[in-house]
């Protein structure tokens, strides 16, 4: 007899897009460049940075020329399946879900092993209702990177809302191992909640 989960998660209640950072050639994420000095003025930007580089900037302050950016560094061929991730969360959060599943997939045939592409069609195929989908990107983001947290989060709010509880709780438990006390909170709420479930417990 299968037990019905007490706390039905909602989309919004995943982890959201994740944003491609500078990497260095190894595939390191680089620190972010200062945009504030201490005084809150905004720094004025070198002209020797490249068009990725110009428009993660821009992107990271809201500021609208980040698309025109990663779209020059698209024709330039430079980091070509991270602006295309990047602009696929631009195009999505301007309610413009087509051209995002056109970024997303444009990225991957780039590089079918982009982690943050895969991740954001996930985020993008929950958002429209479509689990399996979601399902399977959240899974190629985990298969890609064992250690990136939020692909498990999300992955274990699918297999809650398919009702596969065991597999939910596997997923989260995962993205606790993963992450901080301060950052888990919830998730270790929803654990508990779904060990409950499992065990029959109210």
């Amino acid at each position: 007899m299968a037990h019905i989960l007490p706390f039905t998660p909602k989309p919004a209640s995943k982890i959201g897009f994740q944003r491609v950072r500078k990497k260095a050639k190894g595939g390191q994420t680089v620190a972010q460049l200062p945009l504030f000095e201490g005084s809150g003025r905004i720094l004025h930007l070198p002209d020797t940075l490249s068009p990725f580089e110009k428009a993660l900037l821009l992107d990271e302050r809201g500021d609208d020329r980040a698309a025109r950016f990663y779209q020059q560094a698209i024709a330039e061929g430079e980091s070509t399946a991270d602006a295309y991730c990047n602009l696929g969360i631009l195009e999505s959060k301007a309610g413009r879900t087509t051209k995002a599943f056109d970024c997303f997939t444009r990225s991957l045939k780039e590089d079918p092993r982009h982690l943050e592409s895969h991740y954001n069609l996930g985020n993008l195929y929950f958002e429209s209702g479509d689990l399996r989908l979601a399902k399977t990107h959240f899974q190629m983001a985990a298969e890609i990177d064992p250690d990136y947290p939020n692909a498990y989060f999300n992955l274990g709010l699918v297999h809650a809302m398919n009702n596969d509880l065991s597999s939910a709780a596997e997923a989260i438990r995962r993205y606790v191992e993963l992450t901080s006390p301060e950052e888990n909170a919830k998730a270790r709420e929803l654990l508990e909640i779904l060990n409950r479930t499992l065990h029959g417990k109210p």
